[in-house]
């Protein structure tokens, strides 16, 4: 069970942009590494800055990143 509602699909999106690194991810939204890891295991939420940043750097949009999963 993931410690916030809100899901993503960070990992799917960083394979899908040729395997791109949770390093790299972290470098172009400036975060931390252990950023991205928490997001992707769902364990913290994004600030609404951070998340814009994320599908910004995919080029999508955030709603394609990020979903609320109701519990």
């Amino acid at each position: 069970m993931s410690g916030t509602p809100i899901a993503n699909e960070i990992r799917r999106l960083r394979f899908e942009r040729g395997e791109m690194t949770q390093e790299a991810l972290a470098q172009a939204c400036s975060v931390t590494r252990q950023t991205i890891i928490a997001l992707e295991a769902g364990r913290y939420a994004p600030s609404l800055e951070l998340a814009f940043r994320i599908a910004r750097t995919f080029g999508v949009g955030v709603e394609d990143v990020f979903r609320w999963e109701k519990t």
